[in-house]
Order: structure tokens, then sequence, then C-alpha cells
């Protein structure tokens, strides 16, 4: 079916337009096939799981710059594109607590930061700005960081790819840094006919481990911007808390005038 057809009415044929095969939505669907398979590879394939998973985030780039020169901008697309960045930094973290036990409530307080702010973001963007504002339209009196960070391109690409490029880093140094995963020290016996999806299967698959010096590296040079990434969604959260407060306390004021 193609993006645009034609629907008659009466004599007249006026296009209806398909929103579903919209080329930024299309490059969405791509991008969550993309997820799916760096998950499935997530365990034992780290090489794969990161080039896999590397291609879906660079792509969030590219929706966008399609969707602005195609003039194909729709509410369908942005919360597409927001829900899997989402979905797949969580999916990711998940197995960073799984991997890293010990750092695990680290990890589970970054999926719920990042959950919560976005969620409450936008839900104060619909509920106080109305259904055709957008979450990106953040006036600088209300937060200058968030407008620098919604309102430049640059600012944007860097904070979320380097963020990811982070959480990637992590997740090779788990198969590569003993620093960081003791296990990969100790000696792994042999298994015949492991089962592929075993625990056994996935400590061998780590025990050959890769060398962790460029894993490193990246992690060091993009921590930084990690935390900036986090300090952005504590913002992004207080500043739509204190939003929807605001809403709250005038429409109470107006309750009031009424009675």
């Amino acid at each position: 079916m193609p993006a645009t057809e034609k629907v008659s009415r009466g004599k007249d044929a006026e296009p209806r337009e398909n929103i579903y095969l919209f080329v930024p939505n299309l490059i969405g669907y791509s991008r969550i096939i993309l997820a799916v398979a760096s998950l499935y590879y997530m365990p034992l394939h780290p090489r794969t799981c990161s080039l896999l998973y590397s291609i879906s985030c660079l792509l969030d780039a590219l929706d966008g710059y399609a969707a602005r020169y195609l003039n194909q901008s729709t509410r369908f697309g942005a919360v597409l594109d927001m829900v899997t960045d989402r979905c797949t930094t969580a999916c990711l973290l998940v197995f960073l607590a799984s991997a890293f036990p010990r750092w695990s409530i680290v990890f589970q307080g970054l999926i719920a930061l990042d959950m919560a702010s976005h969620y409450m973001h936008m839900y104060a963007t619909l509920a106080m700005g109305g259904s055709d504002e957008s979450h990106k339209n953040v006036d600088k009196s209300r937060s200058f960081i968030l407008n620098l960070y919604y309102t430049n391109r640059t600012v944007l690409f860097l904070c979320c790819a380097l963020n990811e490029v982070f959480f990637i880093a992590l997740y090779l140094l788990s198969f590569s840094s003993p620093l960081l995963s003791p296990g990969l020290l100790e000696q792994v016996p042999q298994i015949k006919q492991a089962n592929p999806y075993s625990a056994a299967a996935l400590e061998l698959a780590r025990a050959n481990k890769m060398d962790s010096t460029v894993p490193w590296i990246i992690a060091i040079v993009s921590f930084p911007v990690m935390m900036l990434k986090q300090i952005i969604n504590v913002v992004q959260l207080v500043k739509a808390s204190r939003w929807l407060a605001e809403g709250d306390l005038e429409a109470r004021r107006e309750r009031k005038k009424t009675r």
C-alpha cells in the first residue's frame, strides 16, 4: 500500500496519506528490528550485538532528518522514536545490571530516572501546552538547559549518542575487563554440547575475552557526557513536576472563583 492513496468522495478524489508508511516511520521500524536483533545476540556475541545496537542508535538521527527534509513529521513518529529510545536503553541497562550485580541498583535507578523524566515531560507538555505542542519546544524562561538540549541538534545528538556509547562500552567491558568482571580471570572448563542459552555457555563466551583497552578509552571519554545526560533527566523531571503543580494550582484557583 503506497504512503499516499486516493479516497473517493462523490466526484472528488482526495489523497489520503498513510502515516505508517512515511519514510521516517519506516526507519523507526528498522530501528526496532535492529534493536531486537542486538538483544538476541547480547548474551553471547558482544561484537555483533554492539554493531547492531549502534546502527539502531545512529538511525535515530536519520529519521529526524528525513522527517524534516520530506516534511513528514508526525506525532506518531515522535512517540515511536521516544518509545524505541527508552526501551532499547532500558534493555541494555537490564543486561548491565545482571553483568554487574553489585551495581544493579545504579542501573535500575538509571532506568527509572530515564522512564520517569521522559514520561513526566511528555505528559506535562500535553497537559499544559496542548495536544499540538511538541515536547521539544521548551522556553528558555522555563529551563535554559532543556531549551539548549532540545533545540540545538548538535547538543541533542552528542548527548544521546555518547550516553549510549558509554553503556555500550560498559557492555563490552563486561566481556573483556577482569577489573570489572573478576570471573574472567577464572578458568572455565570446556563443556561438551553446552546449551547455547545456558549460564555455562555465557561463561564460556565471557572467558573468550576481548582486549579491554578500546572499551576503557571509550567509557572514560563518554562518561562526562553520560553524567550530563542524567543531570538533564533530573532537571527534566523536576521542571515537568513543577509545571504540572503550577497547572494544578491554577485549576484550583479557577474552581474557587466559580463557587
